[in-house]
């Protein structure tokens, strides 16, 4: 399995997006339906201090009738985000994610914020190291050298 930083180089956009606790939850939706993107890092400056993704607009904002214009980020945003070192591996955040319910976790490198990765970037990466693993068995097996 690949570590964070492997995955992190891998995707095609290595941007992270990031909002203010003080924008409303309109323009977090708004970001996010733009860059095609599920969560955003909620920082003030240069401090990480919460996530704000879709499953939070929906049961915060969506199921409890709420104004997302009215709304700012910080009265929804998770607080707590989960982060990873760039020299971990696929499996642990795997194992990570599934333990503690979470779509994406931000990859922290001494004390600063360089990628953010999710589910679906994990699932990829192991889903293009199964191929590359038939494709050497195929050839193991046919006597075809790679």
């Amino acid at each position: 399995m690949k570590s964070v930083a492997h995955i992190l180089k891998s995707k095609a956009d290595q941007r992270v997006y990031s909002i203010a606790p003080t924008a409303s939850v309109f323009d977090a939706v708004k970001l996010m339906a733009e860059r095609n993107i599920g969560a955003l890092v909620v920082m003030e400056g240069e401090k990480i201090v919460g996530i704000i993704t879709e499953r939070d607009y929906a049961r915060k904002i969506v199921l409890m009738a709420r104004s997302s214009k009215d709304t700012p980020v910080r009265d929804i945003m998770t607080p707590s985000a989960m982060y990873v070192s760039p020299v971990q591996r696929s499996e642990q955040c795997m194992a990570l994610m599934t333990e503690n319910r979470v779509r994406h976790l931000l990859v922290v490198h001494s004390g600063k914020l360089i990628g953010l990765i999710s589910i679906g970037d994990l699932v990829k990466d192991i889903i293009s190291e199964q191929k590359f693993i038939i494709e050497q068995l195929e050839h193991y097996i046919t006597g075809e050298r790679g």
